[in-house]
Order: C-alpha cells, then structure tokens, then sequence
C-alpha cells in the first residue's frame, strides 16, 4: 500500500498466521527457487518467495494477497536470515502488499504520460464506483492504489489489476474491465483500443510500412 506500513502486530493476527506453511505445491515451487542460487548464496530467493507466500495467503483468503509478519518470519527461517532483512526487502518494494487488500487490486499509474492521457478520469471512475486510495471496498472487492511508471507509456492511462495490464483506457473501458472482473470474467488484457494490437501507431505506421507484412531490406534504399 502507499504508506509501506506492516500491519499491526496483533494476537489475533498471530493467531491466523502463525502456524502458515507452504503447500505441498508451494513447498516444492520454494525449494525449486532456492537451488537456483549457489551454496551459501540462499537469502537471494527473498524476493521470489515472498512473491509465492504473498500468492498463497491470496489463495487462502480469496485477494490478492498480502504479507502478514508472521509469514514475513517464516520466509526468514527458510532462508536462515534475519526478519529485518525480509522486512527491510517487503517494505522497499511496492509489489509487495503490506496490509489486506481486495480480490482486485487496482493501480492506478498517475504519471506524467498517464495523467497527460486521462489518469484523472480513470481515478474519478474507480472514485465513482466506491473506491479510495489506499483503502479496500467494504465489500471486500477492490482495493485502489496511485503508483508510479509502470512502463506502459505508448499506451497511456493504464491500469494494473492484480497481474494483468489494461491500457488505453477511457472511464468507459475502465468500467467495462472492472464490470467484467465483478462477474467472473476475464477482460481483454493489453490495450483496449479497437484494432490497435501492441503500441503500434493508432491507424498503422507512418514509417517503414513494407515490413507489415514482411520482412523488407532497406539498406538500398538509404
């Protein structure tokens, strides 16, 4: 979440997650992860398994996911480090979920390229419909986050909704992909702009138009 606070320590929280285990298919994906690294080198997988404890407490609680501390220190023992380590790792990077969040978790990029297309109209559109920033639906359905540059400039707005992308949004295809999602159904990831496939140039491109469809040798033409 935006302010990377732990969620309070709490008995009852202990309670819930003190006993988390891997899976029987996590345990064998964890200790895939951990023979990737050389001897001695293990506390490099910190990354990828909070990634996998993130996915099964998502699993187990029908969201997204998120990382309780008592799972936090579980990571830690796996990986014979000390739990400041694994926190300081949780709390640095936001793909990491630090308190509960929704079954979507909607990340609104509100940089320059995003708000110069529309990211204002795509956050009134989440506003619209219940959510705020840094906080989950009562219903338990979205949670909505404003993040930096996720790298989809060429096809601003954009949204990331768990692990997928949508882009070219407007407030109507915005909540054309969260009606779907609210039904079950999977959207269209990717652009939602009508016959626009990638980021190519909306209507085609204006330069080296031969190699549309096939590979074309310029060399002596310049």
């Amino acid at each position: 979440m935006a302010d990377r606070m732990i969620a309070p320590d709490t008995p009852e929280l202990r309670a819930r997650w003190s006993s988390f285990a891997w899976a029987e298919e996590n345990a064998a994906k964890a200790k895939e992860i951990i023979a990737r690294y050389p001897e001695g080198r293990q506390r490099s997988a910190v990354m990828p398994l909070l990634d996998l404890a993130q996915r099964q407490v998502g699993a187990e609680t029908g969201t997204q996911g998120w990382l309780p501390l008592p799972v936090m220190e579980f990571i830690a023992r796996e990986l014979d480090m000390p739990i400041l380590r694994v926190v300081e790792v949780a709390t640095f990077y936001t793909m990491y979920n630090l308190v509960p969040v929704g079954r979507f978790h909607v990340q609104v990029c509100g940089t320059t390229p995003c708000m110069l297309r529309g990211s204002d109209d795509i956050m009134a559109a989440c506003k619209a419909r219940g959510m705020a920033k840094g906080h989950t639906t009562p219903d338990g359905l979205w949670t909505l986050t404003e993040v930096e540059c996720m790298g989809n400039c060429a096809s601003a707005p954009m949204v990331q909704i768990n692990d997928a992308n949508y882009e070219d949004l407007t407030a109507e295809r915005l909540d054309a992909v969260l009606d779907a999602l609210a039904a079950g159904e999977q959207p269209k990831e990717g652009t939602q702009e009508p016959g626009r496939h990638t980021v190519e140039p909306v209507g085609g491109p204006t330069t080296l138009r031969e190699m549309v469809d096939a590979n074309h040798d310029y060399r002596g033409e310049w």
